[in-house]
C-alpha cells in the first residue's frame, strides 16, 4: 500500500533557532513553530483562534540559514514530513512519544523588520535540504523582473504569425 507524508505549514517562530553540529560536523536546528487557525462559529457569532505549537528539525545548510537569518517571532513556511520520536520517561518509567516535523524545505516570508532576522529580496532566503548532506540549494539573489519572458505585443505586419 502507498504512503505519502508531506507536511507544509506557515507560521511564526515562538523561541531563536538553536544550531549545534553532530560529531560529523552537520548542522541541527531546532525551531518552535505556532500556526494558527481561525474560524468564525455561527453560535457565539464570533471569530475564534487557536494555535498549534509544532517542534520543527532542520539540518544541514537550511539549519545554519535558520540560525543566521531567522529570530523569534519571524514568519516563515516550511515544508517537510512527520516524524514521530519515542521513547522511556526515566523518571516514570512509561512510554513517551512526540510528533514532529523534519523540515526540508524553509521559505522566509515578511519583511525584515518582523521578528528581527536578516533576508534579501522581498521574502529572504529560501533554503532546500537535500538528503543528509549539508549542501542544499541557498537563494541568495534579488528579485527582479523575469528577463526573456513572454511579452504580449502587436501581431508582426502582414497579418503572419510565425509558428
Amino acid at each position: 500500500m502507498a504512503s505519502f507524508n508531506k507536511v507544509i505549514l506557515v507560521g511564526n517562530l515562538t523561541r531563536d533557532p538553536q544550531v549545534k553540529y553532530t560529531p560529523s560536523g552537520m548542522a541541527v536546528a531546532d525551531v518552535g513553530l505556532a500556526v494558527n487557525h481561525s474560524w468564525f462559529d455561527k453560535q457565539t457569532n464570533s471569530r475564534k483562534e487557536e494555535a498549534t505549537f509544532v517542534d520543527v528539525t532542520l539540518w544541514g545548510r537550511t539549519a545554519e540559514i535558520a540560525g543566521e537569518y531567522l529570530a523569534k517571532g519571524r514568519q516563515v513556511l516550511i515544508e517537510g514530513r512527520l516524524k514521530l520520536d519515542q521513547w522511556d520517561d526515566k523518571q516514570t518509567g512509561q512510554k513517551r512519544s512526540k510528533l514532529t516535523v523534519v523540515g526540508e524545505n524553509m521559505t522566509m516570508l515578511g519583511s525584515r523588520q518582523e521578528g528581527g532576522g536578516g533576508g534579501r529580496g522581498p521574502s529572504g532566503p529560501s533554503a532546500q535540504a537535500g538528503d543528509g548532506d549539508s549542501g542544499g540549494n541557498y537563494d541568495n539573489q534579488e528579485m527582479s523582473e523575469p528577463s526573456g519572458g513572454f511579452e504580449p505585443s502587436a501581431p508582426p505586419a502582414g497579418g503572419d504569425v510565425p509558428f
